[in-house]
């Protein structure tokens, strides 16, 4: 094999560019992963968690599909929490405390390990590209990459997930220096590389928290906040008990007040976001504590939550405290805090500014629509966080692999999973400003739950060759157990008796006076599953905790939503049925919009632009209206009959 030949060369071993390498090389390509610092493989420059709201869904959904995140993030799970338990099943979210430290080490090994993948140490400052086709159908191709060794490296394909590295600078106060994430160098060439190339670049910022000595936090006065001790893990591949009891690192609270206020507020000109250095568009959903301050001036103070980093280090993470402000009002700021009087920082909070693409100029393949072979992932499309970076890191290897061997790319739809909901919306409708994931993004969040990722997404995982065998044979079984208990729920009879409807009045439920199926039970509010165990004689063995194969708890979390959303499910399938049929009317690559009587100019534009794949994705363009998208209907119809 030649060293300087592969067919697969992927820029960046953050989260997008681990999940691409790996799905290259367990997919049968000859795969090289670059990165600026073999030491920084798969680092949690910001919160040392992973999941959240709308991001635990994530990470299920890249387990189903045979990627690597969850299965690592079980290994150094630290606590595990599941958000928003007190709403409906839909936005429930696993969060769990990650050790920071041993993530990378796992990752590392889980890349060092891998067949066909090799990993390698250099910065990546330019794309070689080459010409193919003649006339109307001349376009450009990229055929390999140059590090900033002078080697290039030949490759058939290339992925660029450079996370927040492209001409990276860093800001504390009026300190601007050029910089990576935790003071690594930054990628200085590609940019200039992409330019060339007429990509179209943005700049964005975004920011982290100091970090703080265990030492010298006093915990006495904090809240405290526990872990759950039953812990459902992220992949199907963890023994579903295995954490159970190991997850038991504590986190705590803290709240600002008035004097942490005034601290903030009398410093703002001294704040790099506010002091005009800082030009790129900052998150909206992760903002630093001053853009708190300034956006909700009326609140009288904001909730922290202090974070381990990991169990071999003393560094606690003060998560909600990001900040541009020099390193004297850092201190300042922390001192003022209950429990921080004497808290030494060990790494002062910073801002990051960085190049990245319009996502805009992505199929949503991720290929870029002017540069064949060449693919965008991860916060290099525009995105934060770990999650979404994965998620997009994986469909884009997942889709220059299919594409090398000469298969139908894979695009999830929007209603078949939240890695479907955030492509989709990043490629046809952009982002002004970095973009997360949240459950308020999908309109089928229902079906979209954590607890069915892999019945939505394995047959996808195990058809382009992510799921091995062992593994989709024991989800068919899942899936049997799953509608064998449904079934027999619906059809098991319940009569009255005393003993049923003292155990109803337990729960302040109506009694009953005929006989009502389980599953009707099961459907009242007040009831649930577990609840009606005591009347449920017919309950198989396997279902209770310690007998098991290691599938209990999940099983009975998808069959008691199933049973209770029932109706709700099935209006969202229909909503789903008639997205289906707009997607499935396709747009021919080639049309152009100007041509198109009735169409509006601005839609003309924008569609030429976005150049949508089919009606479905069209009408969800920004300033395409259902006048417009009768217009498309009617031309392809007039097509259609010529």
């Amino acid at each position: 094999m030649d060293n300087l030949t592969c067919q697969v060369a992927v820029v960046g071993a953050g989260h997008a560019g681990i999940e691409a390498a790996l799905a290259c090389a367990r997919m049968g390509m000859d795969t090289i992963l670059f990165t600026i610092n073999l030491d920084a493989v798969a680092n949690l420059p910001c919160n040392p968690s992973i999941g959240g709201t709308g991001k635990g869904h994530l990470v299920f959904e890249i387990d189903a599909l045979g990627g690597e995140m969850g299965h690592a993030a079980d290994r150094v799970t630290l606590q595990s929490r599941t958000l928003n338990l007190g709403k409906g099943a839909a936005v429930h979210s696993k969060r769990i405390q990650a050790d920071r430290t041993l993530y990378r080490s796992v990752m590392k090994q889980t890349l060092e390990h891998t067949e066909k993948l090799r990993l390698i140490q250099g910065e990546v400052v330019d794309l070689v590209t080459e010409a193919v086709g003649e006339g109307e159908k001349k376009r450009c191709r990229v055929c390999g990459v140059v590090t900033a060794l002078g080697e290039t490296y030949t490759a058939q394909a290339v992925i660029l997930a450079t996370g927040t590295f492209l001409n990276a600078e860093i800001f504390i106060g009026d300190k601007v220096f050029s910089a990576g994430p935790d003071g690594m160098l930054p990628a200085t060439g590609l940019t200039d590389a992409l330019r060339r190339l007429g990509l179209p670049l943005l700049r964005f910022k975004t920011g982290t928290p100091a970090r703080v000595h265990r030492r010298s936090i006093d915990f006495t006065n904090l809240e405290l906040q526990e872990g759950e001790r039953e812990v459902v893990p992220f992949s199907f591949d963890t023994p579903e008990y295995s954490l159970d009891g190991r997850a038991d690192v504590p986190c705590h609270i803290v709240y600002t007040n008035q004097n942490t206020h005034r601290i903030i507020l009398d410093n703002l000109d001294r704040c790099a976001m506010y002091s005009g250095n800082i030009t790129g568009q900052g998150p909206r959903y992760c903002p630093s504590i001053e853009t708190k301050l300034v956006r909700f001036a009326d609140k009288e103070r904001h909730q922290l939550f202090i974070e381990p980093c990991g169990r071999d280090t003393e560094e606690m993470y003060i998560q909600g405290f990001s900040t541009s402000m020099p390193t004297d009002v850092q201190r300042d700021m922390l001192h003022s805090l209950e429990g921080f009087e004497h808290a030494e920082i060990m790494r002062f909070a910073y801002a990051i500014e960085y190049d990245l693409i319009d996502p805009t100029s992505l199929y949503p393949t991720l290929e870029f629509k002017t540069v064949e072979g060449l693919y965008g992932a991860g916060q290099f499309n525009g995105t934060s966080g770990y999650e979404e970076a994965a998620a997009q890191g994986l469909i884009a290897g997942i889709n220059a692999t299919l594409k090398l061997k000469g298969e139908e790319p894979l695009i999830l739809p929007r209603s078949s999973s939240y890695i479907g909901t955030l492509i989709d919306d990043l490629v046809t409708k952009g982002t002004n400003e970095p973009y997360r994931i949240m459950t308020s993004r999908s309109e089928y969040r229902l079906l979209l739950r954590q607890d069915n990722a892999d019945a939505r997404l394995s047959e996808y995982g195990h058809r382009v060759g992510l799921l091995p065998e062992e593994r989709y044979a024991r989800f068919v079984e899942k899936q049997r157990r799953i509608e064998e208990e449904i079934s027999r729920l619906e059809n098991v009879n319940i009569p009255p008796s005393e003993e049923v409807n003292a155990l109803l009045l337990t729960f302040g439920s109506t009694p009953i006076k005929t006989g009502v199926k389980l599953a009707e039970l099961i459907r009242r509010p007040e009831l649930s599953y577990e609840a009606l165990r005591p009347i449920d004689k017919t309950r198989p063995a396997y279902f209770e905790d310690g007998v098991s194969d290691g599938m209990t708890r999940q099983i009975r979390t998808s069959v008691e939503i199933r049973v209770k959303y029932k109706g709700y499910i099935e209006r969202e399938k229909a909503e789903v049925e008639k997205q289906r049929r707009m997607e499935s009317l396709r747009l021919p690559d080639d049309i152009d919009y100007t041509t198109i009587t009735g169409l509006r100019l601005e839609s003309a534009e924008k569609l030429s632009h976005i150049r949508p794949q089919n009606i479905g994705q069209a009408s969800r363009i920004s300033g395409v209206n259902p006048a417009d998208i009768s217009v498309l209907l009617i031309y392809l119809e007039s097509k259609r009959q010529k």
